[in-house]
């Protein structure tokens, strides 16, 4: 068994034009001292990352581990959230999210494909230079509009859905194998991939792919009602990287999961700072080291009440402090009598 690594914070909620929130190096002391040893880079942001330079620059991505070393933090992984996102749009979300594109490619959805497309295969070598093992990412929807089964959805409309999803990202899942890195799709409402039944679908669509894997959120599966514990005896074997983010869902007369279009405070369903929320972390930190987790305890703050760098500072102890050192040797060793002998043990079982 392993201990999971962290804690680590994902920059993607802090990032902004205000100092020391404006670049990398600012940020990274700021990091530092609320107590975290890694970072999680949102690979679409200019203020603290340049995708297409890492993907062709060692001096670059050198520069860049160094400058973090600095402040005793490494790279945990990199995420391409926003750029996965609109590798699979329904036409009723293109002006939506024509705004995460870049200018050249707005109000032309198949040119915004192909741009996103190639950002993820530069986010693969980008990640290969950098030393990762895992990247981050969202699938994209062309089903989630049709996701409630009313009016009723036509014969084969879900089937042809994951065909196209999985036409679209079997080239990139492929150029991640080529560099030996995990592409992990978050779990996540408003992505084809939202559960574990979707996963399995879409795994089934790119015929098993060994670099398909998750992103294990609680939080999500909390607001759908899912046992996110169970999940983790589903699914650990392919799940690489994990968000720490807690959540409530307290359901009343007026609203439930489905939240009623109501503002985040408002919902039934809405995401806490750590330890504010409903999540047993403990269990989750006692079954991921039981299925010995391979990555990080990244720390994702959102929350619709707290503040932001309160959220921060109490998250990295959170972590610290769920964090389970695995055991060296057997706590029953000290009784264990001696070595493995097979003549002995063919006595005591009178053979």
């Amino acid at each position: 068994m392993r201990t999971i690594k962290g804690p680590a914070l994902f920059l993607a909620q802090f990032m902004r034009d205000q100092p020391p929130f404006d670049s990398l190096a600012a940020i990274a002391p700021w990091v530092a001292e609320m107590g975290y040893s890694g970072v999680q880079i949102p690979a679409n942001d200019q203020r603290c990352f340049d995708l297409q330079l890492a993907a062709t620059s060692d001096a670059y991505c050198d520069e860049l581990k160094g400058m973090l070393a600095d402040h005793g933090l490494v790279v945990t992984e990199l995420s391409t959230h926003i750029q996965g996102q609109l590798v699979a749009v329904h036409p009723a979300m293109n002006a939506m999210y024509d705004s995460f594109a870049p200018a050249a490619v707005r109000g032309r959805p198949a040119a915004r494909t192909e741009w996103a497309k190639d950002q993820l295969r530069l986010a693969a070598l980008a990640s290969r230079r950098l030393g990762l093992s895992a990247h981050a990412t969202f699938s994209g929807a062309l089903l989630w509009p049709l996701f409630y089964p009313w009016p009723p959805r036509p014969s084969g409309l879900v089937e042809e859905g994951f065909a196209e999803l999985a036409r679209r990202w079997r080239p990139i899942l492929d150029a991640f194998d080529e560099a030996g890195v995990d592409l992990c799709f978050e779990i996540h409402p408003g992505e084809d991939l939202h559960d574990g039944a979707t996963f399995e679908r879409f795994l089934e669509a790119v015929g098993g792919h060994p670099r398909a894997n998750m992103l294990y959120d609680p939080s999500h599966l909390l607001l759908q009602q899912m046992d996110y514990l169970a999940f983790l005896d589903i699914y650990h074997e392919r799940i690489a990287m994990m968000h720490v983010k807690d959540a409530e869902f307290r359901p009343n007369g007026r609203s439930g999961v489905y939240g009623g279009y109501q503002s985040w405070i408002e919902r039934a369903g809405r995401f806490r700072s750590l330890g504010d929320g409903q999540i047993d972390f403990r269990a989750i930190f006692s079954k991921l080291a039981q299925y010995d987790f391979p990555g990080w305890a990244v720390v994702e703050w959102e929350c619709a009440l707290k503040d932001s760098e309160a959220g921060a500072r109490e998250g990295a102890a959170f972590v610290k402090n769920h964090i389970i050192k695995v055991a060296g040797r057997n706590f029953e060793d000290f009784a264990s009598g001696e070595g493995n002998d097979v003549e002995r043990s063919r006595c005591f079982l009178g053979i």
